[in-house]
């Protein structure tokens, strides 16, 4: 609702003449004073931009901490509790759940919400697969100790790498698969480390390109960062992408994008009728299937 201003004085102290009222392009600061735009413009504009630069630092993450989750599953998947280390002291915490005679390892790399609990679906898929998996607790999920940021996400799969490393499996035993954000975590530590493949679920080019889907103009600059595409081309590694094909977060054509930009060998499954967080579920059979498939190529 605006607000008429020449209502709060007396008719007869009402300026008559442009010279005596607030100056052209000034800004109105609530008080006698009035601000030159020249000044006032840019410190509206840090000020904002400050905002937008919080903003962009917490929209990826939608951590769920513990005891909230589905804990109780544990048990029942086998998992043992996995303690982790990262480079700048961050406590994480991880489920490894083992697949009998299995000789290869997943990384597994979750999306932006929830915490482990929330995937024991794919857990048991890949196991029944022929993979054991790793499946990690970024900083601030689960029981995972500080908070998320892009930087914080790399360093915590670096831990998780090492980890197996330190445990029996060499490098050409270990599989990344990253799940929606997860993707860009799993395409920058195959950039760098070597690996025997690489599985992305709902995979994006970059965080700019998934937030100008969302909100155009303005989503980029909220959400930022998690550069895929300018990375998947270092990788020396076969690579399996699945997308559903009526994902309503990350559009197919992304994950599409992110494919043709991947050196080969390289395969992608579009899921029929499956959306962003029914991937799996949606795939049915044909999901461990493919990762069993898959799975042959690298041994």
């Amino acid at each position: 609702m605006s607000r008429d201003w020449a209502a709060l004085y007396p008719t007869d102290l009402r300026p008559h003449r442009s010279e005596s009222t607030q100056p052209i392009g000034a800004i109105y600061t609530g008080s006698s004073m009035h601000v030159p735009w020249y000044i006032g413009w840019p410190i509206v504009i840090a000020f904002v931009v400050a905002i937008l630069f919080v903003l962009a630092s917490r929209a990826p993450y939608y951590p769920i901490k513990y005891p909230s989750g589905f804990w109780e599953l544990q048990s029942k998947l086998g998992a043992e509790d996995v303690s982790l280390l990262t480079s700048d002291g961050v406590r994480l915490q991880a489920w490894l759940v083992r697949a009998p005679q299995a000789s290869l390892v997943t990384l597994y790399l979750h999306g932006n919400a929830g915490n482990l609990t929330h995937r024991v679906l794919p857990i048991r898929e890949i196991t029944a697969a022929g993979s054991s998996v790793l499946m990690l607790d970024y900083r601030g999920y689960g029981k995972s100790e500080g908070s998320p940021s892009e930087h914080g996400l790399y360093m915590d799969a670096d831990a998780a790498y090492l980890y197996l490393l330190n445990h029996g499996y060499s490098a050409r035993q270990i599989i990344l698969q990253g799940e929606s954000l997860g993707t860009a975590v799993a395409v920058d530590l195959a950039s760098r480390k070597e690996c025997a493949g690489v599985v992305l679920e709902a995979a994006f080019t970059s965080g700019g390109d998934v937030a100008n889907t969302v909100l155009p103009i303005i989503g980029p600059l909220v959400f930022r960062g998690f550069d895929a595409k300018s990375k998947i081309a270092k990788i020396r590694a076969p690579l399996l992408f699945f997308h559903g094909n009526h994902d309503e977060i990350i559009p197919l054509k992304l994950g599409r994008s992110l494919f043709e930009t991947a050196p080969k060998p390289k395969w992608f499954v579009e899921i029929p009728g499956a959306g962003h967080n029914d991937l799996v579920e949606t795939a049915g059979s044909s999901y461990q299937e493919r990762l069993h498939e898959f799975y042959g190529h690298l041994q």
